[in-house]
Parts: structure tokens; sequence; C-alpha cells
């Protein structure tokens, strides 16, 4: 079996308790690279990698040394990001809820701005600064009420979510703010929703983006920074042939629509398309269970491990790591006491007997990061192959 172009090193996951995730740096560092490439025509775009897909520190420096800031929705994700070497002015902070130490925290680390999604909110950021002597940077994160062809638990852009500041707010909220001493007032922030794989879903989103500037123009609002967030998908289904997604396609549909004024930056938070597909999860084969209608592959991980299949009824291709014989279908299920603790129903695997390892693909974004431990579980441990050689 492989990962992308790279072999898995199937003979060293024997030796290593289950489950586990297995991270290939050589994926990680071949799409950091198409990333960069995707963008070197561009220099006012910026990349703040969006470090709730995976907090791996191994990953994380090396999304540093490639030279990209982060987008943090936590001051633990802040905490993180510094800790692996991301310099303060590049990382943005977003989130519905910031909690008052978390306000202090960026404002103590000097990031680059955070991204307000309410009045409320706004005020507090002010107050907190004042009491600090220090002047804090915030973009506005509008609803731009743009939907998504995702599945609707994360769509993030449309009225109903309680994501950002309703679109008819925005000059009410850029006139207070400049009333306010102790913030300063940079840019707007979107972000529609995750795992899109249609270009006219952000085409939407640009041309959404044109109409407010126009608004904004008529009255004399200027700004230096756009963000449009992130949102770009991953290949679930063909995760070998299609491991790096299509960055350019991505950066030429704003590159082509988005009317940025002169001198504006334009801002990215890309997360899932960037780890994505450079992460597997191994489980092993617990047993092999023939019921009336169906057989089952019963392995030692469930969703405390990989919760997106239970969550969103998400897909991830399946392989029996151990097997090339003919095929057969089972439902894969976990050992989870609940009837949600199902991989998937009736996928062909290769001919799966006790003690199989069973890889779980595309599992780089969204996987070891929401982990938990219910049923008294242990948390995963993760390995890269640098770590296994």
């Amino acid at each position: 079996m492989k990962l992308g172009k790279y072999a898995l090193p199937i003979d060293r996951f024997e030796q290593i308790p289950t489950p586990f995730y297995y991270y290939d740096t050589r994926v990680l560092a071949d799409t950091l690279d198409e990333v960069k490439a995707a963008m070197q025509s561009h220099d006012n775009y910026h990349m703040h990698y969006a470090v709730k897909a995976n907090t791996n520190p191994k990953l994380l420096q090396m999304i540093c040394k490639a030279g990209f800031g982060a987008d943090c929705v936590s001051g633990g994700e802040i905490q993180a990001c510094i800790a692996a070497g991301f310099p303060a002015d590049k990382i943005v902070f977003a989130g519905v809820g910031k909690a008052d130490w978390e306000i202090e925290l960026g404002l103590d680390a000097g990031i680059f701005s955070f991204n307000v999604e309410s009045i409320p909110e706004l005020e507090v950021i002010n107050g907190i600064a004042a009491e600090r002597g220090v002047v804090a940077k915030v973009a506005f994160r509008i609803n731009p009420n743009v939907g998504a062809h995702t599945h609707a638990n994360i769509t993030t852009g449309l009225a109903e979510n309680k994501f950002g500041i309703a679109l008819e707010d925005i000059e009410k909220v850029v006139a207070i703010a400049k009333g306010m001493n102790n913030v300063e007032f940079i840019g707007l922030h979107f972000h529609i929703g995750s795992q899109i794989l249609e270009m006219d879903d952000f085409a939407a989103l640009a041309n959404r983006i044109n109409e407010i500037q126009e608004r904004l123009d008529k009255q004399g609002v200027t700004m230096k920074n756009i963000n449009v967030g992130g949102g770009l998908g991953i290949d679930y289904q063909d995760p070998e042939g299609n491991t790096i997604p299509d960055f350019k396609s991505y950066f030429d549909t704003y590159s082509r629509l988005l009317k940025l004024r002169p001198g504006q930056q334009l801002h990215f938070e890309l997360g899932r398309a960037i780890v994505g597909q450079c992460g597997v999860m191994v489980a092993r084969t617990l047993y092999v269970k023939e019921a009336t209608v169906k057989k089952f592959v019963i392995v030692d991980a469930g969703f405390t491990e990989l919760i997106r299949p239970a969550f969103y009824d998400a897909y991830h291709k399946i392989a029996n790591l151990n097997s090339n014989e003919e095929q057969e279908k089972y439902d894969v299920v976990g050992p989870i006491c609940e009837s949600s603790d199902v991989f998937g129903k009736e996928r062909m695997l290769a001919k799966t007997k006790r003690g199989d390892l069973i890889g779980f693909f595309s599992a780089g974004a969204y996987g070891e990061v929401m982990a938990s431990q219910y049923n008294c579980r242990q948390l995963p441990r993760s390995y890269t192959d640098t770590q296994l050689v």
C-alpha cells in the first residue's frame, strides 16, 4: 500500500501498538512546495496554516519552516504555534468565543490580528488592550451569506451560522472601531466552509467581497488586508491518485475575480488541504464477525480516535494493509459502545482475518486532533516516517 507515491512502512507498523497515526513528512513537504509554487507569482499573498486541522509538533515545525503563518482558534493553539517557532506577527486569531486570557495572550505575544466576530467581542478586546496600554489590530469576520457545496455541519458562511458579523452591520462595526482608542481596524475576514471542491464557491465569495468593498468605498473606508479564509478540500476517494490538491486553480480563482485595491494584502487559511493527505490512521483487526446478512471487521480504533465518519458521515478510504487476497464486503466498525461507531458500511476489503492491520487514509486533518478519551480510552500516539526509519 502507498501514501501518495510513497510506500507505507508496514513492517514497522507491525511493531507498534495500535491504534496510532502515521504521518509521512515527504508528502507534507511536497504539498508545501506545491503551495509555494502556486503562490510565487503573487507577492501580496500570505498563507496562515489553519492549526485546528492538526497540531502535531513535527508538522507544525515543518509548516513554520516553509515560511507560513498560523490561523489559530484558541489560546492553546497560539501557545503551540509559538512553541513551534511561528513568528507572532504571522499569527491570526479567530473564534466566536475568545476568553479574556486568550485575548491577553494574543496581545502580550503581539499577534498579527484578532479576527473579531461580534461587537461585544470588539468592546472586550478594546477594554483589555486599554488595561495593557497597547493597541490591538483587528479584522472583522463578515458572514457573507455565501453557501458552499459541502456538509451542512462544516458550512460557516450562511446567515444562520454562528460565525461572523452580519453583512448589514459592516458600516456600523467599522464606525464603532474607529471611535475606539485601543483597536486598529486593518481588514476584513471571511470563511465560507470546509472541504470545498468546487471553485464556483470561492468565485461566489470573491464576487461578494467585491460588492462589500464597493459599499465601503462609498463610505470612504479603506483597509490594508483581505482574508478569504480557507476551505479547499482534498480527494478522500482517491488519496493515492490525487495526493496534492489543485492549489493553482484555487489561487487563480481569486487572482482572476477578486478586485483588490492598490497595496492590499490577501490572506489565506488553508488547513485540510495542507495536511490531510499526509496522515493515515492504523488499527488492528480484533475480530471478523459473520452476522445473518453482514460481515463485520471489528478494529481496535473507534470514533474516539477518528470521529469524522460518526460526526459528519465522512468517507475515508479503508484498506487491509496485510492482505492481497480476493476482496470481500464488510462493515468496518470500532469497539465503542455507540451505534454510530462505524467507519464504513459495505466496504470492499481484501479478505480480512484477526490481527490484520487496517489503514484509514486521508486522516491527516481533523483526525488525531479530535481524538477523545470516551470509554476511558487512551489517546492515540503518532509517528512520522522519520521516526520509523
